[in-house]
């Protein structure tokens, strides 16, 4: 099973004098990870370092911002990785106390508050979703849109109005594909053609 996060959470540690904040988040595109590392270092001008790692999908990253080569993202991005989260941003900032770590050290303060971090953390099954889009004509739109309130982990997107009715877009679970797909033609009679409009995605539960 894979989780992400219900909500940004922070996570505080003192390790040898040194002031270790970890701010984690989930996101959904690439886009908003490095928008929240950015956010979190314009906001802590005065910190040592702020390291960071995302697992978004299939990609991830991590950067060590000034530490030893391998001692902070890369522990970072394993801590993600070991608890099976995805669409996760994670920054761990350090204020030097005066007190050299080490490298192994290192290691332990930046996975160690992640790891922390992240397991205190709330957080949500992520589920494969695929989004359907088909065509309902007018007479039959107040039925659809009744039956689609009825059926549960469906949303439904505003209806696209023509001419002769409404395209109407879903965000299905991958499980529930065939089964909205048949109830959708039952009720129109075989008249709602549902063409998949993108690959599957996770998104939370």
């Amino acid at each position: 099973m894979t989780e992400t996060l219900t909500g940004p959470f922070t996570l505080e540690r003192d390790i040898k004098k040194s002031r270790f904040v970890a701010r984690a988040a989930p996101v959904r595109t690439i886009e908003e990870a490095d928008a929240f590392i950015a956010a979190i270092a314009a906001a802590e001008p005065d910190a040592t370092h702020h390291c960071w790692a995302w697992q978004v999908g299939p990609h991830c990253r991590c950067h060590d911002a000034g530490e030893p080569s391998g001692t902070a993202g890369r522990p970072i991005l394993q801590m993600i990785t070991a608890q099976k989260l995805d669409l996760v941003a994670i920054v761990v900032t350090r204020w030097f106390g005066g007190v050299k770590l080490g490298a192994g050290g290192l290691v332990r303060a930046y996975g160690g508050t992640a790891a922390e971090c992240l397991r205190e953390a709330p957080k949500e099954e992520l589920i494969e979703r695929i989004r359907l889009s088909f065509h309902c004509p007018f007479s039959l739109l107040s039925l659809i849109q009744a039956r689609l309130q009825e059926w549960a982990g469906i949303e439904s997107a505003a209806p696209d109005f023509d001419s002769t009715g409404a395209q109407i877009v879903l965000t299905v679970p991958v499980e529930q594909q065939e089964r909205v797909t048949q109830r959708l033609q039952d009720l129109t009679n075989g008249q709602a053609t549902v063409e998949v409009l993108e690959d599957e995605e996770a998104l939370p539960a």
